[in-house]
């Protein structure tokens, strides 16, 4: 197949071909592993700048994506892929074979860099792409503290994300650090919240967040723009359609968990975990400590059994086991993703309710906007990487249907408050996006003018 780069993709392609190291923030369906193929390609069979590749990417990613996507595309069909994956033997013979781009998962990356490290060769790899960049975006992280130990031996460094701070701009720090060394915002974690942030919420001299100085956003973006970009997909997406479904349910064993962390056989040891409990409680059911499911409602079921009832497929998101095994209970034509095989039935049709932890079809899964237009959140995630990825997984290029996603939203209970928290951080994360791709419209036009 002839790859046509879309305007969004070929200003990809030309800053990363520009420039040794690039945060890209990529929404949702742009391809983006089609413009790094593309990158790697050029780079190393026409410029001669690279010789091997490493692509660290989350473990569905490193499984079926990047060799697929590379065989799909004439240009790049001579790219030999190899997956380090496995047990050790096999990740190890791997790494012997004849290949110009290696993938390998997150938890393996660690051991790839040990192994490297203290071997004779040193590191092999002089270009290093990060899809997906989750695990590295807190400099406490093993991901960014193993990447730092080789970074002065990579040549070119590529930082591919739809969601570069879904939180707060404070994650931005290690990213691009990790790229330019300090240069844009400081060697010092310390000396570039103290420069942007003030002390927002507190106990005494324990700071638990950072809110950003007037103005200081501005000064980030600007600090930033020649090394992160951010483009839209360029693709005329179908209208999005998002719908709060309010349940109800007796409210006495959740009201109890939450004014004093213990229900029946159910306690929580900290406020952590009793936000957890209470997570539980409102999709219908919660743990005890030695991991017995105890019923408390069926509310959120009978709302899912509205929405299957009109008979359209459904791509339902759960977060718990005992949300699945409920939901089979009550749907026992459900089927829970398990790769491949459920893929292919769902895009033909076979499957009219398909149940997936949103960490399983958040990142490398494509295809499912082909099965179906309609998405439920049984249970809402406290990361808008996880809601978000896992959307677009429906909203996306190829989708020819408006797109209905349906929130189960229990009444006065954590439920609205995560829901709040979502909002909250789209905002914040729209407003980085949207300051960094003024810069990437006036890339596009300094190259219309040349």
């Amino acid at each position: 197949m002839k790859f046509l780069p879309r305007p969004s993709q070929e200003l990809a392609i030309n800053r990363m071909l520009d420039s040794d190291y690039q945060l890209l923030a990529l929404r949702m369906g742009a391809g983006k592993t089609g413009v790094a193929l593309t990158v790697i390609n050029e780079l190393m069979f026409n410029r001669f700048e690279v010789q091997r590749v490493l692509v660290v990417a989350p473990l569905r990613v490193a499984q079926l994506v990047w060799h697929a996507e590379a065989a799909k595309w004439d240009h790049t069909r001579h790219l030999r892929v190899v997956k380090v994956l496995g047990d050790q033997m096999t990740r190890i013979r791997a790494l012997a074979a004849p290949g110009d781009v290696f993938v390998v998962n997150r938890e393996n990356f660690l051991w790839l860099v040990k192994l490297m490290v203290a071997s004779k060769g040193g590191w092999p790899f002089d270009c290093v792409i990060v899809d997906e960049n989750k695990g590295f975006k807190d400099r406490n992280s093993e991901s960014w503290k193993h990447l730092m130990k080789v970074r002065s031996q990579i040549d070119k460094l590529y930082l591919l994300t739809g969601t570069p701070a879904p939180n707060t701009l404070l994650e931005l720090w290690p990213q691009v650090t990790m790229m330019d060394n300090g240069d844009r915002l400081g060697r010092r974690l310390t000396a570039y919240r103290e420069r942007y942030f003030v002390p927002d919420k507190r106990n005494g001299s324990i700071i638990y967040s950072w809110r950003l100085k007037p103005g200081a956003d501005k000064l980030i973006y600007k600090a930033i723009e020649d090394v992160m970009l951010s483009v839209e997909s360029g693709v005329e997406l179908p209208e999005r359609i998002d719908n709060v479904i309010e349940v109800e349910f007796d409210m006495q064993r959740y009201l109890q968990m939450e004014q004093t962390f213990v229900s029946g056989m159910v306690s929580a040891a900290n406020a952590a975990v009793l936000a957890g409990k209470l997570r539980q409680m409102a999709n219908g059911a919660v743990y005890d400590d030695q991991r017995y499911p105890h019923w408390i409602h069926d509310a959120k079921l009978d709302a899912l059994e509205e929405i299957v009832d009109q008979g359209e497929p459904v791509l339902c998101f759960t977060e718990y086991q005992h949300d699945q095994a409920r939901i089979i209970d009550r749907f026992p034509l459900a089927v829970v993703f398990d790769g491949e095989k459920s893929m292919a039935n769902w895009k033909a049709g076979k499957i009219k309710l398909l149940l997936m932890h949103p960490q399983s079809g958040g990142h490398g899964v494509d295809g499912l906007q082909f099965g179906g237009n309609v998405i439920v959140w049984f249970a809402l995630p406290f990361s808008l990487d996880s809601y978000e990825q896992a959307t677009a997984r429906i909203h996306r290029s190829g989708q020819d249907e408006n797109v209905t996603v349906h929130h189960l939203v229990a009444k006065n209970t954590i439920d609205e408050k995560i829901m709040k928290v979502l909002a909250m951080k789209g905002t914040a994360q729209q407003k980085l996006l949207d300051a960094v791709l003024i810069e990437a419209v006036n890339d596009a036009k300094a190259r219309v003018t040349v």
